[in-house]
């Protein structure tokens, strides 16, 4: 399924600004009055029904609002009456205060446990995470016939999370790249989380890997080096070996850097 980070890291056309005002005006009054029909939306917003119809329509297609038949309802000859609600995506797109409440049950946490316990809270946090992405990735290997590459699997599945992740190729192995962060404003104070999530992505690729760049420390994307796995004969030659399919998006010659998306090098911080 779709989600609201997705939505925004790979957005759909733009809806024109008078449009974009109107749609939030409806949303706002679903929020504040509840589910109502596109006539009582039009008497509140002055517009007529078919005007309020086409913005719901887009809302709709947007995943913010659901249309459902009114309890009791008719309209018309027989045929149900139509209410509109918000959806869990429409509401939040609304202000809310979900990080302030995270920061300061992990400043409880740490200043009671220590930073063992907030550790152990981000582990479990991310518990979920991992199984699901593990089943992405077991689901994938299962395949007959698969050659699969993990870390494609990984930023797939990642992605569907609403991290918005791609693959790409290096010389020295592969990167992960990760273009929104969820928890980025808790992260940048408690770095916990981030070591906890590079921890499930080596462990899901199946090898030691390093982050070289976070959104929570003010970097553009998190990027995670996956090192390219080297065989008996390439560890006796001085050039890099090809990146495994448990390191890279896509096997390569050393030094070629191609994805899919363009390669994010200037995103790297030294090692």
């Amino acid at each position: 399924m779709e989600t609201a980070a997705v939505r925004a890291a790979f957005p759909s056309p733009a809806v024109p600004a008078e449009d974009g005002r109107t749609r939030d005006r409806v949303s706002g009054l679903l929020l504040e009055h509840g589910p109502q029909s596109a006539a009582e939306l039009a008497a509140r917003l002055g517009i007529s029904p078919a005007a309020v119809r086409r913005h719901l329509d887009g809302l709709v297609a947007a995943g913010r609002v659901d249309e459902r038949v009114a309890p009791g309802g008719r309209r018309g000859r027989g045929r149900p009456a139509r209410r509109f609600a918000l959806t869990d995506a429409g509401r939040s797109s609304f202000p809310h205060a979900y990080d302030d409440l995270a920061l300061t049950a992990l400043r409880f946490v740490a200043e009671h446990g220590g930073p063992d316990a907030v550790r152990a809270v981000a582990e479990q946090q991310l518990a979920g995470l991992a199984e699901r992405c593990t089943t992405a990735v077991e689901a994938a290997e299962a395949q007959p016939g698969a050659t699969v590459d993990r870390a494609q699997v990984l930023a797939a599945a990642l992605t569907a999370e609403g991290y918005a992740a791609t693959t790409s190729a290096i010389s020295s192995g592969g990167q992960l790249c990760q273009h929104h962060c969820p928890v980025a404003h808790v992260a940048a104070e408690f770095p916990q989380l981030c070591e906890a999530e590079t921890a499930v992505i080596s462990k899901l690729v199946g090898t030691h890997v390093q982050r070289l760049a976070t959104i929570a420390h003010g970097d553009g994307i998190c990027t995670t080096h996956i090192p390219a796995q080297l065989t008996p004969t390439s560890r006796n030659k001085a050039t890099p070996a090809r990146p495994v399919p448990a390191g890279s998006a896509v096997a390569h010659d050393a030094g070629a850097s191609t994805s899919s998306t363009p390669s994010i090098d200037r995103e790297r911080t030294p090692a």
